[in-house]
């Protein structure tokens, strides 16, 4: 990095200032207990803090323990998560309970070194975890923090690459403040989710930093940071069905490993191959489209509405109820533009927890 740590020391106590006047008021801040703060750092991997909030408070409510998040059942929990997405999230976060219960009696471990050998849990959520919960001055080092720190030392080093990260590790290593390391982590995290914003677009007028920070004197915050370019997605086009016999609606589980792993779906195909299933359809109508962005993969969907003539369905395939679709089945948010025409026809009222 081309600023050294003693100079990157400069940042900490404009820094807490600024926090201690700007911090949002969040519930893990309220209360850091760890395993709000745990639940809360995995519920944001991938997720705004404004979306986050009701999940987190219905979470909360449901299973306000490590020993209840260890013993619920698998539909429930993907159920509570539904919506969030990356449910591999909610899979690990459970793997991780039972791993609390089984090798440390109930008890959140309190080390950095033990709580990275928790399922899902990378070196940022255990440094956040470990600083925020137990005031152990490790840094937590996420998207935020690199564009910070990569700004404000002009380092121009990629931030997709592990070398880098580690470097910037090493660096806040050097200077975490031993008294409040959960607040330093947070104020930067709060200080790129608010001000240093991403995209070549920081609020520099509002920045604590903005006096040392390079990339801001030299003019270079809409180079800094530099992530390399991402592959193109593979497209797929897809039909999704929306089949209706009466007052309910055909689900199908997708695989259990895989892309959206058993979850709950609306029956779909690639569209090339045609429709894989017979079926004794009454009456056929478009029912829209929608579109889905997966890390690797976007689906653009057409869909059609099938009404039946009798209640057969493919083997596993299962009717659901309007309550049902509520209350049981977690349905990814890759088929949620086809929701409207799901409670037009099942009955206004109440969603059923989709986030579009």
């Amino acid at each position: 990095m081309p600023q050294q740590p003693g100079q990157l020391g400069d940042i900490i106590f404009p820094l807490l200032d600024w926090y201690r006047s700007n911090a949002r008021t969040l519930p893990w801040r309220s209360d850091p207990r760890p395993y709000k703060v745990w639940v809360s750092e995995i519920m944001l991997q991938q997720t705004r803090v404004a979306a986050v909030l009701g999940y987190f408070a219905r979470f909360m409510e449901a299973l306000p323990s490590v020993a209840d998040l260890a013993e619920v059942e698998e539909e429930q929990l993907l159920k509570l998560w539904q919506g969030l997405g990356y449910y591999n999230r909610a899979r690990n976060l459970q793997k991780a309970a039972r791993q609390v219960m089984a090798d440390y009696g109930g008890a959140f471990p309190s080390r950095h070194e033990e709580i990275i050998k928790l399922s899902g849990v990378g070196d940022y959520t255990a440094g956040a975890i470990a600083s925020i919960a137990f005031g152990e001055a490790v840094p937590a080092v996420d998207g935020n923090v690199l564009r910070v720190i990569t700004r404000i030392t002009a380092d121009p080093s990629d931030i997709g690459r592990p070398e880098t990260k580690a470097a910037i590790r090493t660096a806040l290593s050097e200077i975490i403040p031993l008294d409040f390391p959960g607040q330093f982590n947070q104020a930067l995290m709060e200080l790129g989710a608010l001000v240093c914003l991403p995209n070549g677009a920081p609020l520099c007028g509002q920045c604590p930093l903005a006096r040392l920070c390079r990339a801001h004197l030299e003019d270079k915050t809409a180079d800094i940071p530099h992530k390399a370019p991402k592959k193109a997605r593979r497209i797929e086009e897809r039909t999704v069905c929306l089949i209706f016999r009466g007052d309910r609606v055909a689900l199908r589980q997708r695989p259990q490993k895989g892309l959206l792993a058993s979850l709950w779906e609306f029956p779909n195909y690639l569209t090339s191959d045609g429709m894989p299933w017979e079926l004794s359809v009454q009456r056929m109508e478009q029912a829209g489209r929608g579109k889905h962005i997966f890390t690797h993969i976007e689906w653009r969907m057409e869909g059609v509405s099938l009404e039946l003539s009798d209640d057969c369905l493919p083997e596993d395939w299962v009717w659901a109820s309007r309550e049902e679709l509520r209350q049981r089945y977690a349905i990814p948010n890759a088929f949620g533009a086809f929701l409207p025409v799901v409670e037009a026809r099942l009955g206004e009222g109440e969603t059923y927890g989709f986030s579009l």
